[in-house]
């Protein structure tokens, strides 16, 4: 009896294992497919960058929004791991505060351009780009679209890096004064901003009180902006005055600079081999687990993301907490 126990007990085993949630794990085969479409009356041109998950099947989808001076080729190490964990990513390019208001610029004036694309006007075309990209979804999903059923519209996370941060803020709760949560888009139904920011005018309470679904955000106890004089503590301030509900997380990874969250590029200034490894690997971690849970009711994710399963991927220092 003993023996036929163990052995039934041995044969489980790696049925077992095959459940534990693993949120690095990915299907390798991605399609990356680049388009384009415009919208208004000036004919806004809107980049897009997608990767497609190999299911046929509608999947949840992920928006995402470079950081100042960037591009659609942004988010590039999360967009390949998200759709390799089943998600259609598409990510956008801003006119007006995108790489071409670096072109043909000396080197010594690039910072400068850079600030004056900050702005107001900047912002509010970014929003607008948003609306227009889950419009254009929307069309491109319809019977007769080049993308018939392949997404589920009904499943919409939001993310963004820097400025894209500042626009996933604005989309999915951040109230405006007296304008309220005038950006915001009831469509998108959870949201990854990598190093947020606090509001530029008015409160944080009354700029983030009112946020009802989840949020993620991650940054770094280096996490300092140049452009908008950002500091990691102020960074932490969206956090902090977010209610408490359950659904708000904060991911503080030490040591991590500005461009720990952005992908990996070696150039005359900065070196690859000056980044911690691991940041990558717990921002693509958490943030898997995030959308598995919010995105597709995953019960193993949410496990994962509420235990202590998630401090695995993290190392002694960081600090992952939720309210």
């Amino acid at each position: 009896m003993t023996l036929i126990v163990f052995l039934s007990a041995a044969l489980l085993l790696p049925i077992a294992q095959t459940e534990v949630y693993d949120p690095l794990l990915v299907d390798e085969q991605v399609t990356i497919v680049d388009a384009q479409f415009s919208y208004g009356d000036d004919n806004r041109i809107v980049p897009m960058r997608l990767y497609l998950p190999k299911s046929t099947e509608a999947t949840p989808v992920i928006l995402y929004s470079h950081g100042l001076g960037g591009s659609r080729d942004a988010g590039t190490f999360l967009g390949k791991h998200w759709a390799g964990r089943g998600y259609v990513v598409v990510t956008m390019q801003h006119a007006g505060s995108d790489q071409s208001v670096m072109e043909g610029i000396p080197l010594r004036q690039k910072l400068d351009a850079l600030k004056k694309a900050a702005n107001a006007t900047s912002a509010q075309a970014r929003y607008r780009d948003v609306k227009a990209t889950l419009d254009h979804l929307d069309s491109l999903n319809r019977p007769g679209g080049k993308y018939a059923a392949r997404f589920d519209l009904t499943k919409i996370g939001m993310g963004g890096h820097s400025f894209g941060a500042v626009t996933t803020q604005a989309v999915s709760g951040q109230s405006f004064g007296r304008r309220g949560q005038q950006h915001t888009d009831k469509r998108i139904d959870a949201a990854v901003a990598l190093s947020p920011s606090p509001p530029s005018f008015g409160s944080a309470s009354d700029a983030f009180g009112s946020v009802s679904i989840p949020w993620l955000l991650m940054t770094g106890t280096e996490d300092a902006s140049m452009l908008a004089r950002t500091t990691p503590e102020k960074r932490r301030e969206v956090f902090q005055h977010l209610p408490q509900s359950g659904q708000f997380y904060e991911l503080l990874l030490d040591g991590a600079k500005h461009e720990a969250f952005a992908d990996e590029r070696t150039n005359r200034f900065r070196s690859r081999l000056s980044r911690n490894p691991n940041h990558h690997k717990a921002i693509k971690a958490i943030s898997t687990a995030f959308w598995d849970t919010y995105l597709k009711d995953d019960d193993n994710a949410k496990a994962w993301l509420n235990s202590n399963d998630a401090k695995d991927v993290l190392e002694p220092a960081d600090v992952w907490q939720k309210k």
